[in-house]
């Protein structure tokens, strides 16, 4: 049954992950690929079927073609990137995921909301620059993996990085001092249960490497790879409590169907252990890379490797399963 369908995704960002996953679940496998990188992706066997374009810009002209294949598109972060959150809209092939959610990713106003409203710690955000307390930091609008954010640390700085944005949509957000720890999840609508899969920390440049340097360089927060991290045990059930509440006031939110598949928080942990939930994806994250042959924590859960990527496509293949395909796509 599941060979009748195709996993399809664009060539970026956590493609192989989310490739290797649907083969090793039996699907048959496709990639949309920059016609630079064809070359780059026939160097794995998991893909079936690999489509060249000049640009991701250019899926619309391609998606009439695919729609004589049983196709299943996955999103990850270069979606919204490429195609933009109205060209993810207009996508009319079958797609997991609630693509409502995307207006809560995308509007750093309406995310802000949503997690203050589910209960958990968030940073404060400023409207008015007289009431900005410092050191804030300065975020664009969308996912562009860090790109587009600024620390700043006085009101004459600020002034100045809000004029950069040239009348693009920003906010500006507490920063708040401690590690980060990217928390992976992943939300059955099928079970109605809540896994952690995996965490990891993100290598930004040129942040990570400021406490090294003897001069002034100003902080660059692009992301360029990613590590694990395990978290301590105590502070699981705490982990597990935000992603519960997240989920349930999605689904007040944004309907019955709320958010579900993976998804992360983006947390710092204070030197007092208390989690501030700084940003959602909601969608496969890039740092669950790092663990295509499973976690700690997905070993908890899985006598088998699971990556998120796999994890995706066993939620596809139940749904097949149970007759409950509309249940999971868009």
């Amino acid at each position: 049954m599941n060979n009748q369908y195709t996993i399809a995704t664009l060539g970026s960002h956590s493609a192989l992950q989310i490739l290797k996953g649907a083969h090793d679940e039996g699907f048959k496998t496709l990639v949309i690929a920059l016609n630079k990188q064809i070359s780059f992706y026939k160097r794995y066997s998991f893909i079936d079927e690999i489509i060249g374009v000049d640009a991701f810009s250019k899926f619309p002209e391609i998606e009439e073609k695919l729609k004589d294949k049983k196709i299943i598109v996955i999103p990850h972060g270069s979606f919204v990137a490429y195609l933009g959150m109205e060209g993810n809209k207009k996508m009319t092939l079958p797609y997991f995921g609630n693509k409502r959610v995307l207006d809560f990713e995308f509007d750093r106003v309406k995310q802000g909301n949503w997690l203050k409203e589910s209960g958990i710690n968030t940073p404060k955000e400023f409207k008015n620059i007289e009431e900005v307390e410092f050191p804030v930091i300065i975020k664009s609008f969308g996912a562009a993996g860090g790109k587009g954010y600024f620390l700043v640390n006085n009101k004459q700085d600020l002034i100045k990085k809000i004029e950069t944005f040239k009348g693009q949509q920003y906010v500006i957000q507490q920063y708040v001092v401690g590690v980060s720890l990217y928390i992976h999840y992943f939300y059955s609508s099928l079970t109605n249960k809540l896994e952690i899969m995996s965490m990891d920390r993100r290598y930004e440049t040129n942040v990570d490497a400021l406490g090294r340097l003897p001069f002034n360089v100003p902080p660059s927060y692009v992301v360029v790879g990613n590590s694990p991290l395990v978290l301590r045990e105590s502070m699981l059930p705490e982990a597990y409590s935000m992603g519960e509440k997240v989920v349930k006031k999605s689904q007040e939110l944004i309907g019955p169907k709320g958010l579900f598949g993976p998804f992360c928080l983006e947390t710092i942990i204070t030197p007092d252990q208390k989690f501030y939930v700084i940003e959602i994806s909601a969608r496969i994250v890039a740092g669950t890379n790092l663990f295509i042959e499973g976690s700690p924590y997905a070993d908890l859960l899985y006598n088998e490797p699971m990556s998120t990527g796999r994890r995706i496509a066993r939620e596809i293949k139940n749904a097949i399963k149970q007759n409950k395909l509309d249940q999971i796509l868009d």
